[in-house]
């Protein structure tokens, strides 16, 4: 195992674990540092280069943000944004991971990616169900825009410095598998 192989995979599944706080802020981040050459996708994903999906994912970003800040639709898309984190973590960690069989490629990209991008999605939705719940959803925005900050914050993190933000990522997966451990040991052993 090379040291491009680790940072191959930690681009990967740190931009994947990003999804989980937005979709297409990280796909747009890994399109835009790979049309600058900072970052290079391995064969078959070169596509996340080029004009078409960096136009498209600039006009995705912008729709999904902006819509996070509408109090009814924010808890809405975290419904839809749920399978569509895991399916977009799976394609980026996949799109950078070096592994000639196809099965392993793929298995890893949605154990790893999938998976990291679906523990982040979890938390942010129990978040604002939270927010919802104590603050009739006038906090909302708040969370919208540190679930923005974040996304945006990691994801340029992960393309800049791989190795830091794999280690922040991992700590920001542990707080939340943590806390939604806790939160299911408390539903299981309160008394009816």
């Amino acid at each position: 195992m090379s040291i491009d192989w680790i940072m191959s995979a930690c681009i990967g599944v740190g931009l994947a674990a990003c999804c989980g706080f937005r979709v297409f802020v990280p796909m747009l981040i890994a399109s835009i540092a790979t049309k600058l050459g900072i970052i290079g996708t391995i064969g078959g994903f070169e596509w996340l280069g080029g004009w078409p999906a960096l136009v498209g994912l600039s006009v995705a970003t912008l729709a999904e943000v902006g819509a996070y800040y509408i109090p009814w639709l924010d808890n809405l898309l975290d419904t839809v944004a749920t399978p569509a984190s895991i399916i977009a973590g799976t394609l980026l960690s996949t799109s950078f991971l070096p592994i000639d069989n196809p099965v392993l490629h793929w298995g890893l990209g949605l154990m790893l990616g999938g998976g990291s991008a679906g523990i982040v999605q979890a938390g942010t939705s129990l978040l604002r169900l939270g927010s919802t719940a104590t603050t009739g959803g006038l906090a909302n925005p708040v969370v919208a825009t540190g679930e923005n900050v974040a996304s945006f914050g990691l994801s340029i993190l992960t393309v800049l410095l791989p190795l830091v933000a794999a280690v922040l990522i991992a700590a920001v997966i542990v707080f939340i598998i943590s806390r939604l451990v806790a939160k299911r040991r408390v539903w299981f052993t309160r008394k009816s």
